[in-house]
């Protein structure tokens, strides 16, 4: 897949940028006024220190049980573009303290560093991607969850550089993804699954109902999490 970079130095949000984008564009910014995450949850960036970027992906093809695994499929093209940017680093270490959190973060050592935001538009889905670079001070409420390229390896990065790396990762995986579905790339995920054989409580968003509690045996062939429940 060839991408399309559209960058603006300020935007509202690069998901609302790429309402209006073609398969294959990809909107990145500066800095957001209106970012935001899963649930609608506010997400402050510092100007240029960070990877703010939404990639409109085709869907017209792919039956709606293999949509529904687009965020998953970010998850790990991110986590293994950081890893392979800590590799290049010489912080080959590292790679085994990043994870994917079920349904939307890539993590470094228990603390964020990556949040997804998938929203369908018509025939694509605009795959929005927030990578904390450069930061370096968070704010206190999230100081003690949040990291960074730069706070791991110590060393400040080019964002775009991170940006080619994560976009080169994810054209491999969205390939491969239409070519043989979710499940090919499972094993891979499976990988960096960090709830795997945790206690965890899934809440849905659609509904009322009970949360389901219990051992999380991993991430299923729909994308969904096997939690089993306690007796």
């Amino acid at each position: 897949m060839d991408w399309r970079i559209r960058h603006s130095a300020v935007t509202e949000s690069t998901n609302r940028d790429a309402l209006g984008g073609k398969p294959g564009d990809v909107f990145t910014a500066g800095m957001q006024t209106a970012g935001r995450g899963r649930l609608d949850h506010k997400w402050l960036s510092p100007p240029g220190e960070n990877l703010m970027m939404s990639a409109v992906v085709d869907v017209a093809d792919m039956p709606p049980h293999e949509v529904v695994t687009l965020p998953l499929v970010a998850g790990l093209s991110v986590a293994e573009a950081v890893c392979g940017i800590f590799t290049s680093n010489g912080a080959d270490p590292l790679c085994s303290g990043v994870k994917v959190k079920w349904p939307n973060d890539v993590l470094v050592a228990g603390r964020k560093i990556c949040g997804i935001l998938c929203e369908r538009n018509g025939d694509s889905v605009i795959v929005g991607i927030g990578v904390n670079v450069n930061q370096t001070v968070f704010a206190p409420e999230i100081s003690d969850r949040a990291t960074s390229v730069r706070l791991e390896t110590g060393e400040a990065l080019n964002v775009g550089d991170v940006r080619d790396a994560v976009l080169s990762v994810l054209a491999e995986n969205v390939a491969r993804w239409r070519m043989a579905g979710f499940p090919s790339l499972l094993p891979r995920l499976t990988e960096f699954d960090c709830l795997k054989e945790l206690h965890v409580t899934v809440r849905r968003t659609d509904d009322d109902g009970e949360p389901a509690s219990g051992r999380c045996g991993g991430i299923r062939r729909d994308g969904m999490l096997d939690v089993a429940g306690e007796a």
